[in-house]
């Protein structure tokens, strides 16, 4: 069952399974002779488990002492996310009311890879447990897969990590790299590195090299000579016009693809022609070579984010291997090259690389040329290998590179720039801006081969939420029982008295700004979330209920506030094995554990089942209570606290926030069918900044 987002176990995205382990019951792992052996000669990685003794090889001392079969793959499941590059690290295993069945939940970042790893994770236990073969490495190549399949790109994941770090909601929107950060009206998103301040005017000017280069010249951002090539014929003849060396590349290409260096041939020119029409829509440009060393400079909000410079990628002959040979043994064994999108270098396949052919063509080479020893072959000059050097880059080029990103447009960057001495002065030095790209990749700074990694989504972060923006919109959750019917239709009409375009998703339907979206009951993940992903909506209220935090998990991370009246009804809930009322308190307590420290929780005090609720809040509290006596509202107003009250036919607001905001009683016309319920709507009402004289007009026009 997968739980997209927070829920009983954790705030964050999980599987929760059914783990039935049948006779194991009556065998503890310490029952099972040779299987502490086998298990850790299949993943020695488990030796770094803490489990519940908080240290390095705690759980394998579990092991050791015993303990039973769901608990040994919880710990399984999180190794193989680990072994596939994936850090989960949390994960729990408890006993539901029938014996022999366990709960067994842990944290994975995609369903259908954390359902690969458990499906991994039972077939390895039943190895270890009855001695037979098992092929891990052929097991990680399908989570592998499917990570690839189904996982974010290491420059989108790279971007999530620092809004994480700011405390930003994360919303994906799809199986690729859209991903929408924040709620409502507040949100912005992202496509791997192209935001939602990225002009689609802007793409189009970098996807078009001519253009782009006829605009920086025009802006006084040196370029190198050249123009459109119509055939090999007229590329040779453009080559000759503009002078030799030249470099034949795609009009509309991208990550260096069909990109020739150095041509000084006209049988190289021609061949380069095809390569590079072949990367292209709109067709080949033909341009002078700038003598230098190729630099990508990432430029965030149009300033310098960082810096790589490019390596020349050589093999050297032994007189006995091949080219290929050579490859496989000099440049493929590097632990940063690889097929998928998490290595910042890819594999070098000279048959299979059309570049990579004609440069080798050019020295006299093919794939299964035998290379005399000590003899240097040059196999790539336009590779990925980079060093970082953002610290080295000259203040005049920086802003050369900045100007480069300003007239074309991008708020992300990445500036192709060739030059001699990165820092050292443009002037009296070989420098030209080459190509600006959008949606530029972020591996290179992220992994660099040489240097410095650098946290480059941190600064892309902060042009999309400058200052201490976070994205959130006011998020209201509420709970209860009977009492709190119709609480959120009520609550929406208040606050969009107050201007707020209000999304609600709760029993009585889907409504967002006023307008029925759907009248069947909506008090559900995909509601909810479908009122944080809506533009026009700047505040949320859900209702929230025990059956949702146990199939569904929360479409919100926090809130602003949650109102709770009562546990509300147990019916249906022994379906996920909840029987008890300590069982019910742990699920609806994960209303209050979302309130955000600036938030609020109206909490009923006249329900001893909530009272222990108050500890639990990271805001502040505000109690609900319908008599005028309550010693747990007195000593939390005695205390500073918040609280409303009903007295003496008026609603009372109390503590010395209600003091210094004027907070007057508001008389009621007549006693109210559902006091609680009327008591919620005044505190939430507060808590939600609604001005006085607006909450007592909208409550003593209801009742």
């Amino acid at each position: 069952m997968w739980l997209d987002g927070p829920n009983i176990w954790t705030y964050r995205s999980c599987i929760e399974a059914l783990v039935d382990i049948q006779e194991l019951e009556q065998f503890p792992s310490n029952l099972l002779p040779g299987f502490y052996e086998r298990l850790t000669a299949l993943l020695p990685g488990l030796v770094d488990h803490r489990c519940g003794i908080g240290e390095p090889g705690g759980f394998l001392l579990r092991v050791r002492e015993g303990t039973y079969a769901a608990h040994m793959l919880e710990h399984i499941v999180i190794e193989l996310h680990t072994q596939a590059g994936l850090e989960v690290g949390f994960g729990k295993a408890r006993m539901t009311s029938k014996e022999g069945v366990y709960k067994m939940v842990f944290r994975t970042p995609d369903p259908v890879v954390g359902m690969a790893c458990l499906e991994a994770g039972v077939r390895l236990l039943h190895a270890a447990i009855e001695g037979t073969e098992y092929d891990l490495q052929a097991e990680l190549k399908v989570i592998k897969h499917h990570c690839d399949m189904h996982g974010l790109g290491p420059s989108t994941q790279h971007i999530l990590d620092a809004a994480y770090e700011r405390r930003i909601p994360i919303v994906r929107l799809n199986d690729g790299n859209l991903v929408q950060l924040g709620h409502g009206n507040k949100q912005q998103r992202i496509w791997t590195a192209e935001t939602s301040k990225t002009s689609a005017i802007a793409e189009g000017i970098a996807a078009d090299k001519d253009l782009c280069k006829e605009l920086l010249a025009q802006c006084g951002v040196p370029v190198p000579e050249g123009e459109m090539a119509k055939s090999p014929e007229h590329a040779w003849e453009i080559a000759q016009d503009i002078g030799l060396p030249v470099v034949v590349k795609p009009v509309d290409g991208n990550w260096g693809r069909g990109v020739s260096l150095e041509l000084t041939k006209e049988e190289d020119v021609k061949t380069a022609w095809p390569l590079a029409d072949k990367e292209s829509y709109t067709g080949v440009i033909v341009e002078k070579f700038i003598r230098g060393t190729e630099h990508r400079v990432l430029v965030v909000n149009y300033q310098v984010a960082a810096v790589s410079r490019g390596e020349l990628v050589y093999v050297v002959g032994d007189g006995k291997s091949t080219l290929q040979e050579l490859c496989n043994q000099q440049i493929n064994t590097d632990p940063r090259r690889g097929e998928s999108e998490i290595f910042p270098l890819r594999p070098v396949n000279v048959e299979k690389n059309p570049a990579v052919f004609l440069e080798v063509q050019r020295q006299g080479y093919s794939a299964t040329s035998v290379i005399e020893q000590g003899v240097k072959v040059l196999i790539e000059r336009n590779s990925n290998a980079s060093e970082d050097v953002t610290d080295l880059i000259h203040p005049e080029i920086a802003r050369l590179c900045c100007m480069a990103a300003r007239v074309v447009g991008l708020d992300v960057a990445g500036i192709d720039l060739v030059c001699e001495h990165i820092d050292q002065s443009p002037k009296g030095q070989s420098l030209a801006v080459v190509e600006v790209n959008a949606g530029p990749g972020l591996i290179m700074h992220i992994k660099p081969a040489k240097g410095q990694p650098r946290n480059v989504g941190k600064p892309i972060i902060e042009s999309l939420f400058p200052g201490d923006a976070n994205g959130r919109i006011p998020t209201v959750s509420y709970s209860g029982g009977d009492e709190i019917d119709g609480f959120g239709p009520e609550l929406t009409e208040i606050l969009e008295d107050q201007g707020h375009r209000v999304g609600l998703a709760c029993e009585q339907g889907l409504f967002m700004n006023g307008r029925t979206i759907n009248k069947a009951p909506s008090a559900n993940w995909q509601s909810g979330r479908n009122c944080l992903i809506n533009k026009n909506l700047d505040t949320m209220v859900m209702q929230v209920k025990a059956s949702t935090i146990l199939s569904e998990g929360l479409p919100f991370d926090r809130s602003s506030l949650a109102v709770i009246t009562s546990l509300g009804s147990m019916d249906g809930l022994d379906e996920w094995d909840i029987l008890t009322k300590e069982q019910h308190f742990n699920v609806m307590r994960t209303v209050i554990d979302l309130v955000l420290g600036g938030g609020h929780a109206v909490i009923n005090a006249d329900e001893v089942s909530l009272l222990p609720m108050k500890d639990l809040c990271d805001g502040k509290v505000i109690w609900i209570s319908g008599a005028d006596n309550n010693p747990v509202v007195d000593e939390h107003v005695k205390n500073g606290g918040m609280a409303v009250i009903y007295q003496g036919e008026s609603i009372h607001f109390l503590g010395n926030r209600a003091e210094a905001e004027l907070r007057t009683p508001i008389p009621l016309k007549q006693p109210p069918v559902n006091l609680i319920k009327t008591l919620a709507l005044a505190a939430a009402g507060w808590a939600m900044d609604v001005p006085h004289h607006l909450l007592r007009a909208d409550l003593r026009q209801r009742y």
